[in-house]
């Protein structure tokens, strides 16, 4: 069959980032010039039931492996309309949202397999050396089309290195090139406010796991911006704190040319994909997303709290606090890559419908 027609994308995994797609894409298909949204799911649980039935109740097409069937059906889900192989089949592109590995062994069993007859491949930000690194507006240019099949999204918190690196670092022209070095503290939530697993009941401090770029949100961050030919030099820490909320940043950036507060306030509020605010607490961000955001979904990919910025050294250092919109920009940069595989001349246009939600101001 063609893959253009219809086009249909199937995501593998329904946990923090992949039960919201599955759900977005199947709401706004239509818009999206979406033929069909199908999804795998590995293990039938009686408590995720609910959620997979509504997700089938608005329109996408739940599979599973063949010896899971029965299985499903015996605990009340819908009835499977593929089995795994036939739905990978029938994708025009994939998206794995699976926990951190199996992206790759999928990548093995599967993918390298259909590869000649799907148009790309999407993992999200665990799945290092997936495929090239992509940000929604930080690295689009270096996305080449039909080449590129494979496609990893980075990390939220990368996002965020990323769109500070890229609006603050660089020059008037708006290239890389006024950053000396960036030096960042990611404070971490203990897990998603969907998992159960792995609270901490104190703040954990992480190890500088990599030499040169301390953990890898520098490193991936680096790799994110080398796509454009940049090598920066940054360097991560990270703690976990015993919060769900927001995952909160603090950076710190020394520029070879001056800028003053003025002018980098500006950058930020003229980025189509940051958010600014005067509030400096993550419930009340967090808040504001639940209210306004897309099902709770800020999707730009920081929030800079202005009050926390500070120009120092003469101008030539940049310090303050952001915070990370939890996987809100990480689902725009996996729908804005899978639009672009199917409409690669006319994707933007069509990524417009996400625009009310990329807030200019919380």
């Amino acid at each position: 069959m063609s893959h253009r027609d219809p086009k249909v994308v199937h995501i593998v995994g329904t946990g923090t980032i992949g039960e919201p797609l599955i759900g977005l894409l199947s709401d706004l298909k239509e818009k999206l010039g979406i033929d069909e949204v199908s999804f795998h799911k590995k293990t039938p649980l009686l408590e995720d039931r609910p959620k997979i039935n509504n997700l089938i109740d608005r329109g996408a097409k739940l599979c599973c492996d063949k010896d899971q069937k029965t299985a499903f059906e015996k605990l009340g889900y819908h009835k499977p309309t593929y089995e795994t192989v036939e739905a990978i089949d029938r994708a025009s592109v994939i998206i794995d949202c699976t926990p951190s590995g199996v992206g790759h062994e999928n990548k093995q069993k599967y993918y390298e397999k259909f590869k000649h007859n799907t148009l790309g491949f999407i993992a999200q930000g665990s799945e290092f050396g997936f495929g090239k690194m992509y940000a929604k507006g930080i690295n689009d240019a270096a996305l080449l089309s039909g080449e590129d099949q494979f496609i990893q999204v980075v990390s939220c918190n990368t996002h965020n290195l990323g769109v500070i690196l890229k609006t603050l670092g660089s020059d008037n022209q708006g290239n890389l090139n006024n950053l000396n070095e960036g030096r960042f503290v990611l404070m971490r939530r203990a897990n998603d406010i969907s998992q159960d697993k792995d609270f901490n009941p104190s703040p954990k401090a992480g190890k500088h796991s990599d030499e040169q770029f301390g953990t890898h949100h520098a490193r991936d961050a680096y790799h994110l911006l080398k796509t454009l030919g940049y090598e920066l030099n940054i360097f991560s820490s990270a703690i976990k704190i015993n919060t769900q909320y927001m995952h909160s940043l603090w950076f710190n950036l020394r520029l070879n040319k001056a800028i003053s507060k003025e002018e980098a306030v500006q950058r930020l509020i003229e980025h189509p994909l940051v958010s600014v605010t005067y509030k400096t607490s993550a419930g009340q961000i967090f808040s504001f997303g639940r209210d306004h955001g897309y099902y709770g979904r800020i999707l730009t990919q920081t929030v800079v709290s202005l009050p926390t910025l500070s120009i120092i050294n003469g101008g030539k250092e940049v310090v303050g606090f952001c915070f990370t919109p939890q996987d809100g920009n990480s689902l725009l940069s996996t729908i804005s890559a899978t639009i672009r595989f199917l409409y690669s001349d006319s994707y933007e246009k069509k990524l417009d419908l996400f625009k009310p939600y990329c807030f200019k101001e919380v």
